[in-house]
């Protein structure tokens, strides 16, 4: 099987899961389900670059680095910048891989101003609502699509 590389990136607080409001998110740690997704998949099937920042523009850069490096897809769970980054947008406007928007909570189901969704226009696919799980269904996708 050809290895086939992801970039997954993680927006603002996301560092922060596990002490964040964990009746909505959970006890888990970004690291946990870094740990969790990474055990799913044989290492010589698939590597996983995993990438979190509280800044929009750290994440737009790590976003570009998409036009220079050869990544399968492209897994972003933007966050709070999902309601509010054009910047964000705009980055994954030029991209030529995939892009699949990842979600922890269904967002739908949460406070009005989170109805609003910027980013996910510039997604192919957008997985929310299975916590950790959507990770993986996330790059399951894109190794069978």
């Amino acid at each position: 099987m050809v290895l086939k590389k992801f970039l997954i990136i993680n927006g603002p607080n996301l560092n922060c899961l596990g002490k964040r409001e964990p009746e909505i998110y959970g006890n888990e740690t970004l690291q946990d389900i870094e740990n969790y997704v990474r055990s799913q998949f044989p290492q010589n099937e698939v590597e996983l670059e995993w990438f979190q920042s509280n800044i929009e523009g750290e994440l737009v850069a790590k976003i570009q680095t998409c036009l220079n490096k050869t990544y399968h897809a492209l897994i972003i769970n933007p966050a709070g910048y999902t309601h509010t980054s054009v910047s964000i947008l705009d980055a994954l406007k030029m991209l030529t891989i995939p892009v699949v928007e990842v979600h922890l909570t269904h967002v739908q189901n949460r406070e009005e101003f989170r109805q609003k969704r910027i980013t996910t226009q510039g997604a192919q696919y957008v997985i929310e609502g299975f916590g950790k799980k959507g990770y993986y269904l996330a790059i399951l996708s894109q190794l069978i699509a």
